[in-house]
């Protein structure tokens, strides 16, 4: 017995099946499409921060619906890579009355741990919805991923801080600073829950999305021009001291780019055992369809000194969150041109463009499709964001008939510039059919100067198909 029992147990375990690895939706942080979540749901969370607490990432960001701009909560999700994100819960709740109940607005969610309690605090921007009730409002909860209970307004002195656009900053002292829009920086009690000081004044007008991060002894500080929701180039400021004085730097992102499309929300510090990178944030707003269709673009920083820069966009990139090292996966797909007719059926009115800085099939006309069988386990399309880019629903269906992922993409940006616009999480190796169509929509909206943006027309276009089999 004493020979047969390990001889069996050899058996057994080289008969026993494998448990299955568990399958990532993703691989790589993918900028500028809509990401789906463990529940296939797509992402909701904009003006964001990310929590780092026992090994895992905490995304806070506003909930959004594709119908207005009112309050509808703030999303907590949750993931060990940056790259595949678990629903967690609506961390912040629509509330039954108040200045966070219904028809109202609630932005720029940011959550730090306070040390001194080992509460989350979460702050926030308040409003009616015709932005004339501004101020700051904070909430609290036990556990990070929540329920926060909404405590009310922020008090300096005693009353409201009736600003909107703002941010968070927490040092590595642990001291906590509200960031406000045009460059006013508060510092927060010991409890981060009153402001005790206002450590520095206004540093420019306007200044939206305001952002700090630190680097070694340089802070720096990023913000965005006012245009509502429109991109912009965003610029930054560096100093020794929150207190100032601080020296402008000018753009992190080439002129004419629009800081890539996107308006700054935070920067996260990836520290590893090699370098620590600093990612870069930023919101790709898509009024009104913000549920679906707003993304999210997430670059790493390069700095030397007190440069800041952003010098080329990258659609996909990797992070070793063990040595902090960012690289850059080679392409390895199937890809299938937007010429290859006996792949790709066109239905409605197409035409091919060759005048742009691509070669692209697009159409403007409602119902107008394209589609694809293939058979793998992910795929993705690339086309030409421009100035009269639309919607564009995608769909994907299995061998069955069912659907199994629908998103909407928008093909909107001031400038023509190519980019990868969708690409689904891995699924189930299966015969799938993707199709895209024309929703006839667009987005467009006003600010409250009555300044109008957006597109100005409903075009999608497609340049090419790549398939992971």
């Amino acid at each position: 017995m004493k020979i047969l029992l390990p001889i069996l147990s050899i058996l057994f375990i080289l008969n026993t099946p494998a448990k299955a690895q568990k399958q990532e939706a993703y691989q790589a942080i993918h900028s500028g499409i809509p990401w789906f979540d463990n529940q296939k749901n797509i992402v909701s969370a904009h003006g964001a921060c990310i929590v780092k607490e026992n090994n895992r990432f905490y995304f806070f960001g506003e909930k959004h619906s594709d119908s207005s701009n009112v309050f509808t909560g703030f999303n907590c999700y949750s993931s060990t890579d940056l790259y595949n994100w678990t629903f967690e819960s609506i961390a912040l709740p629509v509330q039954n009355s108040g200045r966070l109940g219904s028809n109202r607005v609630g932005e720029r969610a940011k959550v730090m741990k306070c040390p001194k309690t080992g509460e989350f605090v979460m702050f926030m921007h308040t409003d009616s919805t015709n932005y004339k009730d501004q101020c700051l409002g904070y909430a609290t909860s036990k556990t990070i991923t929540g329920p926060y209970v909404f405590k009310g307004p922020l008090l300096f002195n005693g009353n409201l801080i009736r600003k909107w656009d703002m941010g968070t900053f927490q040092d590595n002292d642990g001291s906590g600073y509200i960031l406000i829009h045009g460059g006013e920086i508060y510092k927060l009690n010991d409890d981060y829950k009153s402001v005790v000081k206002q450590v520095h004044k206004n540093i420019s007008s306007g200044f939206e999305s305001p952002t700090i991060f630190r680097k070694d002894s340089t802070y720096y500080f990023l913000g965005s021009h006012l245009t509502s929701w429109e991109r912009n180039d965003n610029y930054y400021y560096t100093a020794n001291s929150l207190e100032g004085p601080w020296t402008f730097q000018g753009l992190f992102a080439p002129q004419g780019t629009l800081t890539w499309n996107s308006q700054s929300t935070f920067v996260l510090p990836i520290k590893g055992s090699k370098e620590t990178t600093y990612m870069f944030m930023g919101d790709r707003w898509s009024f009104p369809r913000q549920a679906s269709a707003a993304t999210y673009i997430w670059q790493p920083f390069m700095i030397a000194g007190n440069s800041l820069s952003l010098p080329s966009y990258k659609d996909t990139w990797k992070i070793n969150l063990k040595t902090g090292v960012v690289t850059y996966p080679k392409d390895t797909q199937k890809v299938i041109s937007h010429a290859d007719k006996k792949s790709i059926t066109y239905t409605g009115q197409w035409q091919n463009n060759v005048s742009d800085t691509l070669n692209i099939q697009y159409s403007n006309e409602k119902g107008a499709s394209f589609s694809v069988n293939f058979t793998g386990k992910q795929i993705g399309f690339y086309g030409l964001l421009r100035p009269d880019g639309g919607y564009a629903k995608v769909n994907v269906v299995n061998s069955k008939g069912k659907k199994v992922l629908s998103a909407l993409v928008d093909m909107y940006c001031k400038y023509p510039i190519a980019s990868l616009v969708f690409l689904s999480p891995s699924l189930p190796k299966d015969k799938y059919q993707l199709t895209v169509t024309v929703t006839g929509e667009h987005g467009t909206w006003s600010d409250k100067r009555k300044s109008n943006y957006g597109s100005s027309d409903n075009f999608v276009s497609l340049s090419k198909i790549i398939i992971n089999e």
